[in-house]
């Protein structure tokens, strides 16, 4: 059952149910509304109605049918392959793989097309996935080509063997330039769609070190470099949050049409990855260029160096 939120109200359904569910299109809630698996107050209704406080909305998903993906030629940015791995510098609303509501046009269908197979472990719907990140999220993300270098990659990620720095752009700046977030991670005891900060006992845990790199007044908002040495889910935007700085643009956890920075997206980019290469250990380390929405915390900054120099394992 999803809150209302008093800026909520007036929204037309389907709008406010876009901003609550991301990793469905409008188009699939629409067609979710049209099937009547979207109630309101244990009734089916219409993508327009308006939303109203009080109004007890609930929506049933149906279990997608296992179904094997598809290659689809999908443009990609690859910053790394070779025989065992792919690197793909993924875009801002790209799925990873398919699933309910994106049973296509995914980071998975698109990397089929350009290798031709990849690792089966994950299953028909996720060949070759060891990692995720969230659909607008953008940045740094390896895929196996094949079982052996799954299972290599699946354990570093697993024994925090990988190198994983994000940029992040969040509201306010934080009252400390630099610190490590520490604390257990589980779903919303409320919004299930949501994770959270929970009692130790429960969850798992988490574990972010942030840098604030820059705060512009302007926008009241701030740059910031956040290493993850756990790989939760939703963790730097739940640590954020936490921390009372929740990141631009993020349509679940903040109000982005009340935060003056509005450049459009996510301001979450996986920036940097280092592993160890599945077939003899050297150690791949990979940069991905920021995007173009982060120009105006850039400007004569210098960036952090970085331990692991970028480089290919040749």
């Amino acid at each position: 059952m999803l809150i209302i939120a008093e800026d909520s109200i007036g929204s037309r359904l389907d709008q406010f149910l876009a901003a609550q569910l991301p990793e469905l299109s409008r188009a699939r809630i629409q067609a979710l509304i049209k099937a009547g698996e979207v109630t309101v107050n244990g009734k089916s209704t219409k993508a327009k109605t308006p939303v109203e406080l009080g109004m007890r909305i609930e929506v049933n998903i149906p279990e997608p049918e296992p179904a094997e993906a598809q290659p689809q030629d999908i443009p990609i940015s690859v910053l790394y392959e070779d025989r065992d791995v792919i690197v793909i510098d993924k875009e801002s609303g790209m799925v990873v793989h398919p699933a309910a509501g994106n049973p296509d046009g995914t980071l998975v269908n698109a990397v089929l097309f350009h290798c031709g197979d990849l690792s089966g472990i994950g299953g028909v719907e996720r060949p070759g996935i060891v990692h995720r990140l969230d659909k607008d999220t953008s940045g740094c993300i390896v895929v196996a080509k094949n079982d052996n270098a799954h299972l290599s990659l699946t354990t570093q990620f697993a024994e925090r063997d990988t190198s994983k720095i994000y940029l992040a752009v969040v509201q306010g700046c934080p009252k400390e330039p630099a610190g490590t977030v520490f604390t257990n991670i589980g779903r919303h005891p409320v919004n299930r769609l949501k994770m959270a900060v929970v009692n130790p006992g429960s969850g798992k845990p988490a574990i972010t070190d942030y840098q604030v790199l820059r705060h512009d007044v302007a926008t009241n908002s701030s740059l910031v470099m956040c290493t993850l040495h756990t790989g939760r889910t939703h963790q730097i935007r739940v640590h954020m949050l936490h921390l009372g700085h929740p990141l631009i643009g993020d349509p679940i956890y903040a109000h982005p049409q009340k935060q003056k920075a509005r450049p459009g997206r996510l301001m979450l980019h996986a920036w940097r990855l280092a592993f160890n290469h599945p077939a003899d250990g050297r150690r791949v380390a990979l940069q991905a260029p920021i995007p173009p929405e982060y120009t105006p915390w850039l400007i004569d900054l210098p960036l952090p160096e970085w331990a692991e120099s970028p480089h290919l394992c040749n």
